[in-house]
């Protein structure tokens, strides 16, 4: 670590809903950040404006907000460093790209993209480099005059790096350490475009770093190839001092196969690859998102934290405060991460299971409310205790305790012809009897203590008794324990239940 303040940043851009590695990132920026209290900046990269999606920004800090992945200044949470998005930047970029043009460490070309398109037919391979700059039009092969008259006469260019070939660029990565490329297989990037008046990622991306004194980038190990020309970027503009430490997360893979995760994967094993539900703007395609699909944000940080990262120990349920005082850079894998979308469930349910009742309840009332079905609070509390083991997701409980709030109308066929026996209807009369003597059926384990007695003082079988009364009260063969069921639907509504299958069926 240096001495200067930590302050990172995330730096997405507005050109669809955030993807779940995109999520990553941002976490890891932000345990980092606060583990060594340091600063997190929300910074929009839209300089690209032909792939401008409206609602995009918002969605992104909807996102973040939600999962608990909080800023401490950026777009929408104001801070000294601003403006925040690049779009609103222009002026402060194009200094730069005047004062690399005058030193000599960039130039200007004219190429449109129909000559370049012949290069590429000509040159096999070809990149625009130290080898074939000299071929084109720019204003290294033109002169100063001929330069001027066509920028007065409106022609469009772009604004080249010009890089020099034969160096070793070193990008010391926290994560993978001392990487190594020769710069002559770079090709001069493209920094700005007249076409806008907006650089181009590249530039904008320094400069903002540089003005934003970050001090650590942390991004997705898709940016590692840009390392190097970053680096000469810093160089040229005479920033070596304050260049940022750089680590490149190892990529999110498919859960089957090689590759990047992407979206196609979510469509095809049935998992969400974006945070919140999203609605394409232009074609009006719904894609779901982990909130609406039932997740925990607690639980997706966690499950998230976990794909590329360990802690140094067995330990696998963190909380974020955990996760900050855990989290290291040395500890990220330089390998990709099989995003493991099973796993993800396990943890929302161990996260659900940690939840208070009186948290699922509230959870699981509105679910009860698009049903038609008012419950009252101390009741879902009750069933939430008893069935809560049983799901990964809030939205479960419905087919897990739907009985509970709605008593059977008709009773399974397979149920009835294996359960209901010629003599259920007497013995289930006679427990009926036993029933009514009781007057708490809150205390689960004194009716439970009295119906086996009963049972045993007859030599009944248990089986066929307790079979058939499930079948009675909730009409198949699933359900919780028997005396915590009867507990939670009480006397009255026990026993018109049983009194009811026991004229229904006979």
């Amino acid at each position: 670590m240096s001495e200067r303040k930590v302050r990172v940043r995330f730096a997405p851009s507005p050109t669809g809903p955030l993807h779940i590695g995109g999520v990553r990132t941002a976490l890891y920026n932000y345990l980092f950040a606060r583990q060594h209290d340091g600063d997190m900046i929300l910074r929009i990269e839209d300089t690209d404006s032909h792939r401008f999606v409206p609602g995009a920004e918002a969605y992104i800090i909807e996102s973040l907000e939600w999962l608990g992945i909080h800023f401490d200044e950026g777009v929408s949470y104001g801070g000294d460093y601003g403006p925040y998005r690049q779009s609103e930047r222009k002026h402060i970029y194009k200094r730069y790209v005047d004062q690399l043009l005058n030193d000599g460490k960039a130039y200007i070309a004219f190429d449109t993209p129909a000559e370049l398109e012949e290069k590429r037919k000509e040159i096999p391979n070809f990149q625009y480099d130290a080898s074939t700059r000299m071929q084109m039009r720019n204003s290294l092969t033109m002169s100063e005059k001929e330069v001027e008259k066509l920028i007065s006469d409106g022609e469009q260019y772009v604004v080249r790096i010009k890089i020099e070939p034969g160096e070793d660029v070193k990008v010391n990565d926290l994560i993978r350490g001392e990487v190594i490329i020769n710069s002559s297989i770079l090709d001069d990037k493209v920094l700005y475009k007249s076409s806008d008046n907006l650089p181009t990622y590249h530039l904008a991306n320094i400069v903002d770093d540089h003005l934003m004194e970050v001090s650590h980038v942390i991004r997705g190990e898709e940016w590692l190839p840009s390392a190097p020309l970053h680096v000469l970027l810093y160089r040229a503009l005479g920033w070596q001092d304050t260049m940022p430490f750089f680590a490149h997360l190892p990529l999110l893979l498919k859960p089957d196969g090689n590759g990047k995760l992407s979206k196609r994967d979510g469509d095809r094993l049935g998992f969400p690859v974006f945070p919140l539900e999203w609605k394409d703007p232009k074609t009006g395609d719904i894609s779901s998102g982990y909130r609406e699909s039932g997740y925990l944000p607690e639980a997706v940080v966690n499950f998230l934290a976990l794909l590329g990262w360990n802690p140094g120990n067995d330990q696998e349920i963190l909380s974020m405060d955990e996760l900050i005082k855990l989290f290291s850079l040395e500890r990220c894998s330089r390998s990709g991460a099989k995003f493991d979308y099973e796993k993800g469930k396990w943890f929302n349910h161990k996260y659900i299971q940690e939840k208070s009742n009186e948290e699922l309840a509230a959870l699981f009332m509105p679910e009860l409310a698009a049903r038609g079905i008012s419950a009252e609070q101390e009741k879902v509390v009750r069933v939430v205790a008893v069935m809560k083991s049983r799901v990964s997701f809030v939205k479960e409980l419905w087919d897990q305790s739907s009985f509970f709030f709605v008593a059977p109308e008709v009773y399974d066929e397979k149920t009835v012809k294996k359960r209901w026996k010629e003599d259920s209807a007497q013995l289930l009369t006679e427990l009926a009897g036993i029933l009514e003597s009781i007057d708490n059926f809150d205390d689960v384990e004194a009716t439970e203590s009295t119906v086996k007695e009963w049972i045993a003082d007859k030599g009944y079988h248990l089986g066929n008794i307790m079979n058939a009364f499930r079948l009675a009260l909730v009409g198949e063969s699933k359900g919780p324990q028997m005396f915590d069921l009867t507990a939670v639907l009480g006397k009255e509504e026990t026993l018109r239940r049983l009194y009811k299958a026991i004229k229904i069926l006979g």
